[in-house]
């Protein structure tokens, strides 16, 4: 992966290209994406429409011609003015409507169908999340979003000789990704310790320009963590029972802890379908921890959380045994003052 400083090839008069290829801002703006796609139609298409990747790949003659280009310059010129002053700007929809409540939200889903570029999604619960964040970018929502990063679970499709189709599984590089490590005091990658785990399970931590919202991932893979642990992040909707509860409790709890981590104390919680909902178990402990009795947590939980579903139905519901929920959240209820029932 990288740290989001590595397109280091563009002349100076271009140099913003790298900022904007590093934010998801170009992905629904059709005028950037023309930018980048004026550079070099081939380059481009070659990419997977990824311009990090585009860039990075690019002849150096390449470069230097478009900053000869008056044309492609007035292009860059009226594109990075618009990306700037939306990106910077805390004004918008939400500003002058509620401009008394400086509280954030945070969203949580299991996957962000952001764009091609960024391989974090399945299907429609991706896009809509994905879109989602594009909206609240748009409307200046103070919203921070959280989500996982995984390594495999991804497939080419292709049709054999024979005329059957085969899906063939690769792991992802994320090399090109538009991610940047989000890194701590001391300069190096920041690691929060998600809670309920013996032995504990630690998540580095990564975050994505969506415009002017944040979405920060969180990935299991390091070597400060066992083999199981390390897989947690392995795929999204990992098929093993346990390890997809274990995905939910990184999702959910271990977001509240990054975000604690990070100084957000966010004022709602928007819960986009079941898979991060531990996340609301968290705020209660935390909330009990600081005072609060449990029916008083509890309450302030309702109050302020807010729950979408995208398949309401049986089969998008995750249903686990009692022994399951015991062995990871008996540490809970002792905290809170609950009995098994």
């Amino acid at each position: 992966m990288n740290d989001g400083r590595q397109i280091s090839n563009l002349p100076e008069r271009i140099g913003g290209l790298g900022k904007l290829a590093y934010n998801l801002w170009w992905s629904w703006h059709s005028h950037a994406r023309g930018l980048f796609r004026s550079i070099d139609l081939q380059a481009w298409r070659e990419s997977g429409h990824n311009p990090i990747r585009m860039l990075v790949s690019l002849p150096e003659e390449v470069l230097h011609s478009i900053v000869e280009d008056d044309d492609f310059l007035s292009h860059y010129d009226a594109v990075m003015g618009e990306f700037e002053a939306e990106t910077e700007s805390r004004g918008g929809w939400f500003a002058a409507e509620y401009d008394h409540l400086q509280s954030r939200v945070a969203y949580l889903s299991a996957e962000y169908g952001l764009h091609a570029s960024l391989p974090v999604y399945a299907g429609g619960l991706g896009v809509l999340a994905g879109d989602y964040l594009k909206e609240c970018s748009d409307l200046a929502i103070p919203l921070v979003a959280i989500g996982l990063i995984y390594s495999d679970g991804y497939v080419w499709q292709r049709i054999r000789e024979d005329g059957w189709q085969e899906d063939v599984e690769v792991s992802l590089d994320r090399t090109y990704d538009p991610i940047a490590a989000v890194l701590n005091s001391q300069g190096e990658q920041l690691t929060v310790q998600v809670p309920v785990f013996d032995p504990p399970v630690h998540v580095s931590v990564w975050k994505v320009a969506v415009g002017r919202v944040t979405l920060y991932l969180m990935d299991t893979n390091l070597e400060a963590n066992q083999p199981w642990d390390r897989a947690i992040t392995q795929r999204l909707y990992a098929s093993n029972p346990e390890q997809r509860l274990r995905q939910e409790i990184v999702l959910g709890m271990g977001g509240m802890r990054v975000l604690d981590a990070l100084g957000i104390q966010p004022a709602m919680l928007h819960i986009n379908e079941g898979h991060p909902a531990l996340a609301i178990l968290e705020r209660i402990r935390v909330l009990v921890q600081a005072g609060a009795s449990f029916e008083e947590a509890v309450q302030q939980g309702r109050e302020t959380s807010v729950f979408t579903t995208h398949t309401p139905v049986p089969a998008g519901t995750d249903v686990y045994p009692f022994q399951l929920m015991e062995k990871y959240f008996c540490y809970y209820c002792d905290n809170l003052g609950l009995d098994r029932d």
